[in-house]
């Protein structure tokens, strides 16, 4: 049974960072595509970023581009990602999710396992 366990989010202020980390407790970490995926109230869950199996491709939309960063330590089955600059329509439940891929894919759809997610709250 794969898990994923997410943890890092809080609050920030407008401005600030915060970095997510997902562990993932499969056996070979290596074969799977991370995404980061976040889901705001009222609204439906979008793609944040994604980082393909062997860590050299990653996905972002114009919304996160240049403000966050994806990358994994395939050592310690751990995906990361750093926020900087947040801004307030940050906000949200950010969850993590993989697939026994080794193409980045945006949509929930396309995601096998998921973890419960982590609050980022970021006031103005």
């Amino acid at each position: 049974q794969v898990q994923l366990v997410e943890s890092g989010g809080g609050l920030v202020q407008a401005g600030g960072s915060l970095r997510l980390s997902c562990v993932a407790s499969v056996r070979t970490f290596t074969s799977y595509t991370m995404g980061w995926f976040r889901q705001a109230p009222g609204k439906e869950r979008e793609f944040v970023t994604g980082i393909s199996s062997n860590g050299d491709n990653t996905k972002y939309p114009d919304s996160v581009k240049g403000r966050f960063t994806i990358s994994r330590d395939n050592a310690k089955n751990t995906v990361y990602l750093q926020m900087n600059s947040l801004k307030p329509e940050d906000t949200a439940v950010y969850y993590c999710a993989d697939r026994v891929s080794r193409l980045i894919y945006t949509t929930e759809h396309d995601y096998d396992y998921w973890g419960r997610g982590t609050q980022v709250t970021v006031s103005s």
